[in-house]
């Protein structure tokens, strides 16, 4: 299995709004970070699409290694 490409190694704050549609990128290759551009069409990844059911800011995943997808759990601090 391949492993993702570490896009960084703290978590993006970023505002999210109810309703909207997110994409984000599982494969770390994306110059759009954290949100996918397509750049996994390579790989075996595919994006993690999604819908918040409220407006708020949260912890998005950068180092691509969480196991509570796109949200950080912590995994960046075992790199």
């Amino acid at each position: 299995m391949e492993k993702a490409n570490v896009a960084g190694i703290t978590p993006q704050m970023e505002l999210l709004e109810e309703g909207k549609t997110y994409a984000w990128c599982a494969c770390g290759k994306s110059a759009n970070q954290p949100w996918c551009n397509g750049a996994h069409a390579d790989s075996e990844f595919s994006p993690k699409v999604f819908t918040p059911e409220e407006s708020k800011t949260v912890a998005i995943c950068m180092c691509k290694q969480s196991k509570n997808p796109p949200y950080c759990d912590g995994s960046h601090a075992s790199l």
